[in-house]
């Protein structure tokens, strides 16, 4: 219990320090009062409250998919933007901004669908691939499995920037990485492919304890790990996809969260997964606020504050694992 109090205190915390300070400092008790100053609950209501819940679904959905990722691939340097899947989210959406697709009935969904189909994708490759090259599938192998792949699908984004012409401030705009003016469209947007993605990979937070000690003692519990392989990688693509969709690509986020949680609060994912949740929804809050703070009134890319945790921490984690071995 005290995990999961102290994780809400800080997420309430995070939320009532993103929705109050920026340029123009607004009063959180604005929050239940127009008349007062109705400038400022417009303020309130009409940019920061959709973008600290924009910033907190986003984080929480990337930390969520880089605990479920690491438990299945038993690395803790997995996470969608080492492993590439963010990189193939990102293709996915930027080929849906430069081609203006539009799937009829759908309309708006169409960008995260396309997102979650490109980090899906990019997730069987790089796990096959890996396989042919190392059956064992060594840390570092997954790892610069990656990379490669993540280095073909930036050239390829490249390609269309460099071929786009009315699209091309949109795509920048969005490879930044922000969850800036995105407003309340971009809420809805991500929200159903939030709870669906938590549901399939909360259903299996069991399995993917079992999985952690390997497949075969896995399958002597009763556990189908080929059908929950693939929902577990299906709902980390999900969740991937969509936060890639509305905010661009962030790094580190399922990194370093469900790393430091793991460390505070231990391995089992019953309790994992829903704590790198709510802390992953800190962590962006947190970072959005100091991306639009620290050089106020201009703003730093949110991406840029996330690799700056990042990266010491993937440093650490790496150095570690390789100390463990010798």
């Amino acid at each position: 219990m005290l995990a999961y109090s102290s994780s809400l205190v800080i997420l309430m915390i995070s939320i009532w320090l993103g929705v109050s300070i920026g340029t123009a400092d607004v009063p959180f008790s604005t929050l239940w009062d127009q008349e007062t100053n109705p400038g400022a609950y417009n303020i309130l209501w009409s940019i920061r409250m959709p973008r600290v819940i924009l910033a907190g679904l986003v984080g929480a959905s990337l930390a969520i998919a880089g605990a479920a990722f690491q438990g299945l691939l038993k690395n803790p340097l997995a996470d969608p933007y080492t492993l590439g899947v963010s990189s193939g989210a990102s293709l996915g959406a930027v080929a849906t901004i430069f081609f203006t697709f539009s799937i009829p009935l759908i309309g708006t969904y169409t960008l995260p669908l396309f997102g979650m189909t490109g980090a899906f994708i990019t997730m069987i490759l790089v796990l096959s691939f890996a396989r042919l090259i190392d059956r064992s599938m060594k840390m570092e192998t997954l790892i610069l499995t990656g990379v490669i792949f993540s280095s073909f699908l930036g050239s390829c984004i490249s390609l269309m920037i460099a071929l786009s012409n009315n699209q091309l401030r949109e795509i920048m705009s969005w490879l930044l990485g922000s969850v800036s003016m995105r407003g309340w469209p971009y809420v809805q947007m991500i929200l159903p492919f939030v709870l669906i993605g938590f549901t399939i990979l909360w259903f299996n937070r069991r399995e993917l304890n079992a999985m952690m000690y390997g497949d075969e003692r896995a399958q002597s519990l009763g556990v189908n790990v080929k059908r929950r392989k693939y929902a577990l990688l299906a709902g980390g693509s999900m969740l991937t996809g969509a936060a890639v969709a509305v905010s661009g690509a962030i790094g580190f986020v399922g990194l370093v969260v469900p790393h430091m949680t793991r460390m505070l609060w231990g391995t089992d994912h019953r309790h994992l997964l829903t704590l790198s949740f709510i802390n992953g929804a800190s962590l962006l809050i947190i970072c959005d606020l100091v991306s639009r703070t620290i050089i106020s009134p201009a703003e730093l890319p949110i991406g840029v504050i996330t690799a700056f945790i990042g990266a010491p921490v993937f440093s650490y984690i790496f150095f570690k694992q390789r100390r463990a071995r010798r």
